[in-house]
């Protein structure tokens, strides 16, 4: 399938309603209202984005910069609008954020489960290193820990 066009733009507290209602029907544990607003308003070393067709968000994405290390905590996209490689674009903006950053490396978990999430990652060099076992809380599902060594 073809790429949706997409812009990218920082994410911003009024986006947070938006983004929600995407992060409930997404993740099985939906981060709260206040996490966002943590990650937007006061967290030092969070990044995120939003993908935006038609003015409407269609998908969102953030990493942490430690040091030298982007540690990417969200990629999601609207389930209506999956498949149209916006999970792509945002991953690819993330890398090119952090590396502007000054990130050399990075790293994410993942659900044990979530295939076509770890092949989007694959697409982009990162490989499994490891897991964490029961990371999850809701089912005590195992994490899959990816690297890429180098962006």
């Amino acid at each position: 399938m073809n790429a949706l066009k997409v812009s990218i733009s920082p994410l911003e507290a009024a986006d947070i309603p938006e983004v929600l209602e995407i992060e409930k029907t997404v993740d099985p544990s939906p981060w709260a209202e206040s996490s966002f607003k943590h990650e937007v308003e006061t967290n030092k070393l969070a990044y995120y984005f939003v993908a935006r067709h038609d003015g409407k968000i269609v998908g969102y994405a953030g990493y942490w910069l430690v040091i030298d290390e982007v540690h990417i905590t969200k990629v999601a996209t609207h389930l209506d609008f999956r498949r149209q490689k916006i999970g792509e674009q945002l991953l690819t903006h993330l890398l090119e954020s952090a590396s502007q950053q000054g990130a050399t490396r990075g790293t994410l978990e993942l659900r044990e489960s979530n295939e076509p999430a770890r092949k989007l990652y694959e697409k982009f060099g990162f490989s499994v290193s490891g897991t964490r076992k029961h990371y999850y809380l809701d089912n005590l599902e195992n994490a899959t820990i990816m690297w890429k060594e180098t962006l």
